[in-house]
């Protein structure tokens, strides 16, 4: 097996026995960046110091200095999250060439441990969409089959895991964008409890609903990154201040009288029957080891997606107004005034589903339609929670599909925005409710696309998904996640 295809928990183990360089590991990864780019596309920039990094891991293990699990491991970065020296775009044409003088606070941990950061990857323009067709700089083609798209916004970061062009990647989650890309491209990966992991130098969409969150081949990888990202950080005022466990260390795989719950609202019409059937599977499995099943409900699950996009796009429409050529990123080259200034920038920096989502928020938060609509939602908001928060008396974790179907082909959603926004129907409630939950792969379809099995877990409970996780995953024996093709 190809040192790219083993998962950062075997690479650890192996970096640390001195069995591989961190050297030869980032010159596999970027050979398999060189052969597999040119038709995925995940990475917008790539950093041309890796072997630099790697050597300088080498070197230090050499001469005797202790160091983390995870140094020498080849990372990529979504690129929304704010990185020193290394261009952020956002995949805007509106921050094509900008170049942050500051680290996010995530960042910064990743390079405490010596992680070899392979560059920045491509996604939905200011993480608007669910395909990482919107890009203003190419699409994302999902390894499975590049016919069809890797999910987004972070697709670019799902693909590279799922292609072997990075070993573990970071994402950001504000409807759905880890969990929905992990699933189409049969990855691990994890949305954290909001406030969990620090927003400070991730360039903002919607602010009470975005977190970072990682990628990886196995349950093992995101708990030991998430492990490394998480904590409480000054900088960000949503910031939670509590102590956290490393999750890696607390995986057993136990799921004996572990109270999942089921909820029907997430298996009704408008989920593909192979994915109803995988899911079920996967939870029958469970089951035989112990774990007790209850069905439940979450009534409110059908305003789901209505009080999302409401929520989202006001804050949204807020959070871009910074965007006006002023003080930094794109500005028109002709213009007569200011205002012309504003109008022009604008129109020529955003991409249409950016405009769309700043128009529906600037719409809804407008005198004649607040209440209508913005504080109608924010009432759907603490009704949600209050459901999962009853739910979770009764369970330890809630499992649902991630997505309602199999990977969609590009170009085949993207003119119809109801269409395209439902593939975050079985995603948006945990964002709204600021919970964590998890999506692993439990099958493929009839054509060989991957499906994906959601866990939910309550506030902080990242734990308790991640160990019901592993315990599906050591079920199945691990997941297959290097497409064979490759």
């Amino acid at each position: 097996m190809n040192l790219f295809e083993k998962n950062a928990a075997e690479l650890s183990d192996m970096l640390q026995k001195k069995e591989c360089s961190a050297l030869e590991l980032t010159k596999e990864v970027l050979a398999q960046i060189e052969k597999k780019e040119p038709v995925v596309e995940a990475y917008v920039t790539r950093c041309k110091d890796c072997m630099e990094q790697a050597e300088a891991v080498d070197n230090a293990r050499a001469a005797g200095e202790q160091m983390h699990p995870l140094a020498g491991i080849p990372i990529g970065i979504k690129d929304n999250i704010s990185t020193k020296g290394i261009r952020t775009t956002c995949s805007s044409r509106m921050l094509e060439n900008y170049v942050p003088p500051f680290d996010a606070t995530v960042i910064e941990p990743i390079r405490n441990a010596k992680m070899v950061i392979m560059g920045k990857m491509n996604m939905d323009e200011f993480a608007m969409g669910s395909s990482t067709e919107t890009s203003y700089f190419h699409k994302t083609h999902n390894p499975h089959n590049p016919a069809c798209v890797p999910g987004g916004s972070s697709g670019g970061s799902a693909a590279a895991v799922a292609a072997g062009e990075a070993i573990v990647t970071l994402g950001s989650d504000t409807g759905g964008s880890i969990r929905q890309p992990a699933s189409l491209c049969g990855v691990v990966g994890l949305k954290p409890t909001y406030g969990s992991v620090s927003r400070y130098g991730l360039v903002a969409f919607a602010s009470s609903l975005d977190q970072i969150g990682p990628f990886g081949k196995s349950v093992k990888d995101v708990a030991m990154l998430q492990s490394l990202i998480q904590g409480h950080d000054k900088m960000d005022a949503t910031s939670a201040y509590r102590t956290y466990q490393n999750l890696y260390a607390g995986l057993n795989g136990d799921v004996k009288g572990l109270r999942i719950g089921v909820p029907n609202e997430y298996f009704g019409d408008g989920i593909d029957t192979e994915v109803k059937e995988a899911v079920y599977t996967a939870i029958h499995q469970l089951e035989q080891k112990g774990a007790v099943v209850n069905e439940i409900s979450l009534p409110s699950t059908e305003y789901a997606i209505n009080t999302y996009y409401i929520i989202a796009s006001a804050e949204a429409s807020s959070n871009l107004a910074r965007f006006d050529g002023v003080k930094y990123g794109y500005r028109t080259a002709e213009y007569k005034d200011l205002s012309e200034m504003y109008e022009k920038t604008r129109s020529e920096g955003f991409g249409d589903e950016v405009k769309r989502r700043i128009m529906l928020g600037t719409f809804v938060l407008s005198s004649g339609f607040y209440d209508a609509y913005y504080k109608k939602a924010k009432l759907v908001q603490r009704r949600i929670g209050q459901e999962f928060a009853n739910a979770f008396r009764q369970c330890d974790v809630i499992i649902t599909p991630t997505t309602p179907s199999k990977a969609f082909r590009i170009g085949e959603n993207i003119g119809d925005p109801l269409k395209m926004y439902y593939s975050d129907v079985c995603t948006v409630t945990v964002n709204i409710a600021g919970l964590p939950a998890v999506s692993v792969p439990c099958g493929k379809s009839a054509d060989g696309l991957p499906l994906g099995m959601q866990l939910i877990g309550n506030k902080f409970a990242e734990q308790t998904i991640l160990n019901a996780a592993y315990g599906y995953e050591q079920i199945v024996g691990g997941f297959q996640i290097i497409p064979s093709t490759l």
